[in-house]
């Protein structure tokens, strides 16, 4: 039986800072990822996603945190074709993306020399975090339009593979065509073949882009269930309407067998709650922690 470590999607969330979850006082950088690595194993690293990240915050963290613990890092945008600003990149790249506004790109309008290049100074800055064996997995979050019916999507999907070879990598598709029966067969099998951990979702089941609650093992390293509420204003709200919801008990235990049958598979299941909104994530995450009989608070 693998190892379940539960967590958040954040600990820096400007709503859960404003929330009142860290003691009073609690200000600084430092003192709350020790308050929050005190009470949970794992935690998701979202700025990753919005420009790249720094050698010196990864040996920070490193410093901040005990043995074992872990820290999932979403890839940047531009690895998983979602848009990205030029102001998000270092300045001396930012001219290989000047005048590419669009909001949906397509996957063969990236550069392959600039994602090589920006991959390397991402890579480079998580380097400590590897070293120390914190680095959880690196979470490639694809966007609804990368579709398994694109032909462009496989054959760009297998360059992120090469490209991050060596590194633990997830995947989380966010158009429901990857799990449907008539593709789920070949999804599990390429994955597979790059040892990409596929990533399992819970969410509304209401809409037309929700994804199923599939939790397909595709790694016997890692696997990862993401939980980002089940508000139905997931296709069109703002992000605190798609994210604000608080899970109840009934809805969080019928997920202990699953996650417990994704433990029999896989030597550790990471299980990150992301309804962001005030301390609903960690509310969720403690909750949780208690259905499966794991301690709560610290140490």
């Amino acid at each position: 039986m693998g190892e379940i470590l539960v967590g958040t999607c954040s600990w820096t969330d400007r709503a859960l800072v404003s929330s009142g979850w860290y003691p009073p006082g609690l200000r600084d950088a430092q003192g709350r990822l020790r308050h929050y690595a005190a009470r949970f194993p794992v935690v998701e690293v979202d700025a990753t996603y919005y420009s790249l990240p720094g050698a010196r915050n990864s040996t920070l963290w490193t410093e901040r945190t005990p043995d074992g613990f872990r820290f999932d890092v979403k890839a940047f945008s531009l690895f998983t074709g979602h848009p990205t600003t030029p102001n998000a990149l270092p300045a001396d790249l930012r001219p290989a993306l000047t005048g590419r506004r669009g909001h949906r790109p397509r996957p063969a309008d990236i550069d392959p020399g600039l994602l090589d290049e920006v991959w390397q100074r991402f890579s480079g800055a998580l380097g400590p975090l590897k070293k120390a064996g914190r680095l959880g997995t690196l979470l490639f979050q694809f966007p609804p339009w990368f579709a398994p019916d694109d032909a462009q999507a496989k054959p760009f999907l297998a360059q992120c593979a090469q490209r991050a070879a060596g590194w633990p990598v997830a995947v989380e598709f966010r158009h429901p065509g990857w799990w449907q029966e008539d593709e789920r067969a070949e999804t599990e099998a390429v994955l597979k073949d790059w040892d990409m951990s596929a990533v399992a979702v819970d969410m509304t089941q209401k809409l037309p882009a929700s994804m199923p609650p599939v939790t397909p093992i595709t790694s016997p390293r890692l696997a990862v269930a993401r939980f980002h509420g089940r508000n139905d204003a997931w296709g069109s709200g703002t992000k605190e309407e798609r994210f604000r919801h608080t899970y109840t008990t009934d809805e969080l235990t019928e997920w202990i067998p699953r996650l417990q049958a994704m433990a029999e598979r896989a030597d550790e299941v990471h299980v990150l709650f992301n309804n962001c909104c005030a301390d609903a994530a960690v509310r969720a995450a403690e909750s949780m922690r208690r259905l499966l009989g794991a301690p709560v608070g610290p140490g």
